[in-house]
């Protein structure tokens, strides 16, 4: 039964309240504005090529359904982010209600996300950064261009440029929430402002005989559309991760996520109905920029160059969050002691885990140099699926263990809408490859192996409990 041991929530709580070595500088705004630097990115200027090819038109629906099954989970992800604003996410809220093995397995599931996102995103970035040289007439080296094999017929060692901005990323975090949201505050101003270019600018060129037939492959192929797109909301959740850090969380969390995820939604529907409406989707094949293409199509180029600005600082504030919500899952899961201590520990100057910032972020930069992108992107809607599924199924368990908690949000429609959000994760995962399968549980039993070998061991809940029964047996010999 020490498998399932769970935390206390009401210290939990108690111990949000009474203070964090974290510094609180976010509000509501703020997060909201974490939450769409992490969502446009990847997801809009380069998924939106690849998901037309696979549903057409129809692509407007795929992210309607991605949308819904990321809505459903967000807001079960508000009412737990109000009811225990703690550091660690879902995490956290599932070692609450399930238990140590299940919150270890979903936070490695969820080092899987936010890690490999950060290094995938970092190598989406990369491709774009050296277009921009290219139209300067700068060109790298093609040895330190790409990851090993990630372009055919051509030798590649190392991709410099992912590498370089996780470092440069990794330096700005280290330094302190307040200068990073600084920063990402900015970047996502700009290109959303560019998000917003293209749709006023493009709007006037749709011809609505490129959305005839809508759906040119099925219903199947819009099925395969959401799973592929979903990749495209990835992040919203990232947001819980900043609990520590948020003036009034039981209030700003709820917000943060659900304005976030609510403004993107409409954005990608908007910009999916456009560029389909703009260029028949087959000329999206082999295309890594869909929207500076449609927009050249309609003889804009000048609007082109900026769409691939915003794509280079929207796809920049993406590794941004990620590596955030990356290092402060770390934070959390070493705080409790199923990760060296090293991860928690707390600088005095920054008040940031800077230790734990540099080592994922220079690993992130690794593996973003040395491995494709294409390797492991399906990997990371499998490992966020699995998080999105367990959330859902947490809030049932606490909502019937423990109905008395104050909720600053209340998850609406219960159990109805958890359910829901149970069914179309799961929905969307079985439309996954196998080959992704094999790998996740090639992850979860790695994962498993690393519990059973060491977090179990070194867990703070167990050691409190093995000190307390030694305890009560020695109060009772002495008795």
């Amino acid at each position: 039964m020490s498998l399932l041991r769970k935390k206390d929530v009401s210290a939990m709580i108690a111990a949000s309240q009474n203070g964090t070595a974290l510094n609180r500088n976010l509000g509501a705004l703020d997060l909201t504005f974490l939450g769409i630097g992490a969502i446009i990115g990847t997801g809009i200027f380069v998924l939106t090529g690849t998901g037309a090819l696979t549903a057409g038109p129809g692509l407007i629906v795929s992210f309607i359904l991605s949308a819904i099954a990321c809505g459903l989970a967000a807001l079960a992800y508000a009412e737990f982010a109000s009811t225990i604003p703690v550091s660690g996410s879902v995490y956290t809220y599932t070692y609450a209600t399930m238990g140590e093995i299940f919150a270890w397995m979903i936070g490695w599931n969820l080092i899987l996300e936010y890690g490999l996102a950060s290094s995938a995103v970092a190598a989406g970035w990369s491709g774009y950064f050296q277009s921009l040289l290219g139209g300067f007439g700068i060109e790298l080296p093609t040895a330190i261009s790409a990851a090993p094999g990630a372009i055919p017929g051509e030798t590649t060692y190392f991709n410099l440029p992912a590498f370089l901005i996780l470092f440069v990323i990794t330096a700005l975090l280290s330094l302190g929430i307040k200068e990073t949201k600084r920063v990402n505050n900015i970047m996502v101003v700009i290109k959303v402002a560019v998000v917003l270019l293209f749709i006023v600018v493009g709007i006037g060129y749709v011809e609505p005989s490129n959305w005839t037939p809508f759906t040119p492959f099925g219903w199947g192929g819009v099925f395969s559309g959401a799973a592929i797109v979903f990749f495209a909301y990835i992040g919203f959740d990232a947001v819980t991760s900043a609990a520590e850090e948020v003036r009034n969380p039981q209030k700003n969390l709820p917000r943060g996520i659900i304005g976030s995820l609510a403004i993107c939604t409409i954005l990608y529907v908007v910009v999916a109905a456009i560029m389909t409406g703009i260029v028949s989707f087959q000329k999206f094949a082999g295309v890594d920029h869909p929207v500076s293409l449609a927009i050249q199509m309609a003889g804009q180029n000048w609007v082109a160059g900026f769409i691939d600005l915003g794509a280079i600082l929207g796809i920049t504030t993406v590794i941004l969050v990620m590596t955030y919500g990356m290092v402060r899952l770390a934070f959390a899961i070493s705080r409790d002691g199923l990760f060296p201590s090293f991860f928690s520990n707390v600088h005095p100057k920054y008040q940031t885990p800077f230790k734990a910032t540099w080592v994922i972020g220079i690993g992130s930069g690794l593996i973003a140099g040395f491995i494709p992108l294409n390797v492991i992107a399906n990997l990371v809607n499998m490992g966020t699926l699995a998080a999105f599924v367990l959330i859902s199924v947490a809030v049932l368990i606490l909502r019937k263990t423990q109905p008395e908690l104050p909720r600053a949000f209340k998850c609406p429609g219960m159990p109805y809408v958890p359910l829901a959000a149970i069914a179309s994760c799961l929905f969307l995962m079985f439309n996954l490859s196998r080959e992704t399968w094999m790998a996740f549980l090639i992850w979860l039993l790695i994962g498993l192996v690393i519990y059973f070998t060491f977090a179990r061991k070194h867990s703070k809940l167990g050691l409190d409990e093995a000190n307390a029964s030694v305890e009560f047996a020695a109060t009772k010999e002495e008795k």
